[in-house]
């Protein structure tokens, strides 16, 4: 009895021994953290969304929406509407025209407030699909490139810029056609030295030969186009400047026109 009460006691007052558990791995961590069938993905921004048939079945939609919007058939004339701005954005590339369109129909007399019946107006007189605006430059540029490579192949750049200038001096003139290839082609089913440019009417093929020639010449018709379609003056040349001959020849219209530059081979003059 003794000595089973003296056992008793002592396991009374033993201090027991505390076990802590080890810390959890964070690997390990993040895995129970996740959901029983699978890692969640994060939210993707705006703008970034990997490219899926999806997404660009609903681009392709939108866009149908906003190029099918009928600007004038909104009941309302004065009411401008999101959708009305962006069907109207989306029908029409960058420039200026929509700007110059609001400014004549605006009074002058009072700051132009955007509504219906001014993009109506836009819509109505200037507007052009964007595949029409496309094919429309293509053209300019190739018949640019054309007078380019055939005129002045052979020259320096600024000499090329020059025969360009002379070609877009006269589209702009009133004096000839208003376009870059009705300028460059003028006259040319009157046949041989009736039309403006000869490589236009020789009867030659026009296919450039020289590659690296013709690629200098599609390069500096791309960027006098550019200029041109967004009224930058064509710096090589007063805008004066409608003819040109090499100094091989010395036509009579010579002795009567004001020549104003000499550059390599060529020679130019204005009206008087």
């Amino acid at each position: 009895m003794l000595a089973i009460t003296l056992g008793s006691a002592h396991a009374e007052t033993r201090a027991p021994n505390v076990v802590m558990p080890l810390a959890v791995p964070q690997n390990i961590a993040a895995m129970r953290s996740q959901p029983a069938l699978g890692t969640t993905s994060a939210s993707v921004e705006a703008g970034a969304q990997p490219l899926s048939t999806a997404l660009l079945s609903n681009y392709v939609a939108r866009q149908q929406a906003l190029r099918a919007f009928d600007v004038s058939g909104e009941a309302d004339a004065d009411a401008l509407t999101d959708d009305m701005l962006l069907g109207y954005i989306a029908r029409t590339s960058p420039s200026n025209g929509a700007l110059s369109a609001i400014d004549s129909v605006a009074d002058t007399q009072a700051e132009a407030a955007l509504n219906a019946k001014m993009l109506a107006s836009y819509v109505q007189d200037r507007f052009e699909p964007t595949h029409q605006r496309v094919k429309v430059a293509n053209t300019e540029r190739g018949c640019l490139a054309q007078a380019i490579y055939h005129e002045a192949r052979g020259e320096s750049v600024d000499g090329q810029w020059a025969v360009a200038n002379v070609i877009v001096n006269r589209a702009l003139s009133g004096k000839f056609p208003a376009t870059l290839c009705g300028v460059i082609y003028q006259n040319v089913q009157k046949g041989f030295h009736r039309c403006q440019f000869t490589f236009a009417c020789d009867g030659n093929s026009d296919a450039p030969r020289e590659r690296a020639a013709w690629s200098r010449s599609t390069a500096i018709a791309a960027k006098v186009y550019a200029e041109y379609a967004q009224g930058i003056k064509v710096p090589t040349l007063p805008r004066s400047a409608l003819f040109y001959h090499t100094n091989a020849v010395r036509p009579s219209w010579s002795n009567v026109y004001t020549q104003v530059a000499q550059i390599g081979s060529h020679v130019f003059y204005a009206p008087n």
